[in-house]
């Protein structure tokens, strides 16, 4: 044991890090797998064990302090780029069959779709623009 050099142990113990990393899908292990990373390279320029110790508290806990933040964050935010029906909703829609609270057609996105008014008593004829403001199953909600 004693013939092994500092920095292999460290890069153990970064490789053995990783391990929960991937099973539990917890980036901290990941960060402090690259503390790890770091002490094993301190030692390799020859630094003793007080020196490495500190790069692995240091570069550990910058990267949760730094990282684990940007990631929430960036973990909460919805995505910018609507696709499936939710590209649908907003979008206008032009009335090829007449469409009220029982059913009708819209060309929709280039593509022909069953549609119902939202309000019931109201109907909409052939050639009238109407905006889509749900998506049941294959029919458009419009007003």
């Amino acid at each position: 044991m004693n013939d092994i050099d500092a920095w292999v142990w460290w890069l153990v113990g970064a490789a053995a890090l990783g391990i929960p990393l991937v099973v539990t899908a917890m980036p901290e292990f990941g960060m402090l797998a690259v503390g790890a990373v770091a002490a094993a390279v301190v030692s390799g320029f020859g630094f003793d064990v007080v020196v490495q110790v500190i790069a692995f508290l240091v570069v550990s806990v910058a990267l949760i302090a730094v990282v684990r933040p940007v990631a929430a964050r960036h973990s909460r935010q919805r995505p910018q780029l609507a696709t499936g029906i939710d590209a649908l909703k907003g979008k206008q829609a032009v009335v090829l069959e007449r469409v009220d609270g029982s059913g009708g057609r819209i060309k929709l996105a280039g593509e022909i779709w069953s549609a119902r008014a939202l309000d019931t008593g109201r109907t909409y004829d052939v050639g009238a623009e109407v905006d889509v403001v749900d998506i049941e199953g294959a029919t458009a909600i419009v007003i």
